[in-house]
């Protein structure tokens, strides 16, 4: 194997890394992993990591795994694990073999735990938590020695099995690694490599008491895999000290080298699992797929596609700089793919009741649509019309301006697909609320430009006897500033009207049978798809995906 077989991939620096060691026969097979931890819902970042570790892995004829780096019992379940699952099946890729868990080499952990000890590289400390602070030092100043440090393999080794036994209650006691308590790198200064949990874990039920720390697990996974390249982001560049030093003095065949890109960081969202979680448990969001989280089930119900996903991964590349991504870049994946991709249908989000005066009574027919004005090959659609049909009421003014290209008294309009129309007179409530708009139509105008009538805009309409009434969710932005994790309280800075439920849309009866999954274009408005947690055969509801055009809904993401 030489390199790449995709030529079309976008070069970075860890494919140029890979395409040396393959030069230099370094490796046979490239093996990459994607390892979350199963302790909440993957969100626009991990997306970034999944197509990076997949990608390669597919380029370069290799395998990925997935592996749930499962260390931590208080926090992890099942529902965590197969939304991971389902999240990376759904963006398009295939991890090799069956899903691996770190769990499965807790055995293995545990005797490499020994191995140190016995090697005099590893202790029980009895120092609390805080105190274990105390002692690690700062930035400026090193740490001092735990009182603790100096026993002996052969006491460390049976206070390990009173760890294990679950004879030390939790907190009392933790494994650490004896390495340099004034290295300038505080991962180095003897990190705790084992702690006391009487927590069940969601594989290996009560059979353990004690569980590995994730810095520890994860070098001995990736080489029990035999991964090449593990590749993980910038904050544990340090990290990859410990990373080498625990594969340095353990007796294991294959050593990974760990390689570190920048993490992605988008405009107005977060990325944290802990403040994502916190926004589940106060009810500000309605789950971790609520279409306002980035979120890859939340953007999935938002109506984005995998493919857009994947696009947007590709465009922000890969590099060791730190940058903040616009919004306005995802949204342009999803926007041109659904573009491309998405069937045009007809929607009125507030309806108005607009009257024929002079269209026969009782009458109906049926006009032609196009289902996607650039692809022939999609079909078309019958529209029923009649005398009554609804227009957005924001499509109609008593007086305007010439810049107002929609429906004035006394001026004519093109009904999209339809007939060209004149607004004759209004009806008015009490409050003074236009109700109603009565209109005269030119029977002659119906697929032809009529001399002597130009009207100047064509404006979208639903009939008012045959159509769909629906829910229609419009989204903004969540967040009201770019970056809300900077915030010292980042709830602060939630955006109230993130969220606008309109209740009686009124739509074409063809949307009567659309399912979740499929995208359309509300012509004029913007790109919907059904909801997949509210929407249902008898009450169908749309989620707004993306406006049309970038600067159409300024608060909108």
């Amino acid at each position: 194997m030489t390199g790449a077989l995709d030529s079309d991939r976008p070069a970075n620096f860890i494919t140029q890394i890979i395409d040396e060691d393959l030069a230099q026969q370094k490796y046979q097979v490239i093996k990459t992993r994607f390892p979350p931890e199963p302790n909440g819902y993957l969100h626009i970042g991990h997306a970034k990591s999944i197509c990076l570790n997949f990608s390669i892995a597919e380029s370069y004829q290799g395998t990925c795994n997935l592996r749930f780096d499962d260390t931590n019992p208080a926090k992890e379940n099942t529902e965590y694990v197969d939304s991971i699952k389902n999240d990376v099946s759904w963006l398009g890729f295939h991890w090799d073999g069956e899903p691996r868990y770190s769990s499965d080499y807790f055995d293995r952990l545990y005797g490499y735990a020994k191995e140190l000890i016995e090697k005099g590289l590893a202790y029980v400390d009895e120092l609390s938590p805080d105190e274990i602070r105390d002692y690690r030092g700062t930035l400026t100043e090193p740490g001092k020695n735990s009182p603790y440090r100096d026993r002996s393999p052969a006491e460390n080794m049976a206070l390990f099995e009173k760890m294990k036994n679950g004879d030390i209650p939790e907190g009392k006691a933790c494994l650490r690694a004896k390495i340099d308590m004034s290295s300038p790198f505080m991962c180095m200064r003897d990190p705790v490599i084992y702690r006391i949990r009487f927590a069940d874990h969601h594989r290996t039920g009560s059979k353990w008491h004690i569980y590995p720390m994730y810095d520890f697990t994860h070098c001995i996974s990736d080489a029990i895999e035999g991964i090449t390249h593990s590749i993980c982001t910038l904050e544990f560049q340090d990290n990859r000290r410990l990373y080498d030093w625990v594969l340095e003095h353990i007796t294991i065949e294959h050593h990974p080298h760990q390689y570190e890109f920048s993490r992605l960081n988008l405009e107005y969202s977060i990325t944290s699992k802990r403040k994502l979680n916190l926004l589940v448990q106060e009810g500000i969001v309605d789950g971790w797929d609520d279409p306002r989280m980035t979120t890859i089930s939340g953007l999935r119900r938002r109506g984005y596609t995998p493919a857009s996903i994947r696009e947007f991964c590709r465009r922000i590349g890969v590099t060791k700089q730190e940058n903040t991504v616009e919004m306005s870049a995802l949204e342009s994946c999803i926007r041109e793919d659904l573009n491309e991709n998405a069937e045009r249908r007809m929607a009125v989000l507030d309806p108005l009741e607009l009257v024929i005066d002079n269209y026969p009574e009782g009458k109906e027919e049926k006009v032609t649509a196009q289902n996607h004005p650039l692809r022939a090959e999609l079909g078309t659609r019958e529209l029923p019309f009649g005398k009554r049909i609804f227009i957005e009421r924001e499509d109609f003014r008593e007086e305007a301006n010439k810049k107002f290209k929609r429906l004035v008294l006394g001026k004519e309009v093109r009904l999209r697909y339809a007939y060209i129309i004149k607004a004759e007179s209004c009806e008015k409530d009490s409050a003074g609320n236009i109700i109603r708009v009565h209109c005269s139509y030119i029977p002659e105008s119906l697929g032809a430009d009529i001399p002597d009538h130009k009207p100047k805009g064509v404006i979208h309409w639903v009939s008012a006897d045959h159509h769909l009434k629906a829910e229609v969710r419009l989204y903004q932005r969540l967040f009201l500033v770019p970056n809300p994790g900077s915030q010292e309280d980042f709830l602060a800075t939630i955006n109230p009207e993130s969220l606008k439920i309109v209740k009686e849309a009124a739509l074409e009866e063809s949307l009567g049978t659309a399912v979740p999954g499929q995208a359309f274009q509300f012509e004029r408005t913007g790109y919907f798809c059904p909801d997949s947690r509210y929407s249902s055969d008898s009450a169908k509801v749309f989620n707004l995906t993306v406006a049309l055009k970038e600067d159409s809904q300024k608060a909108q993401s």
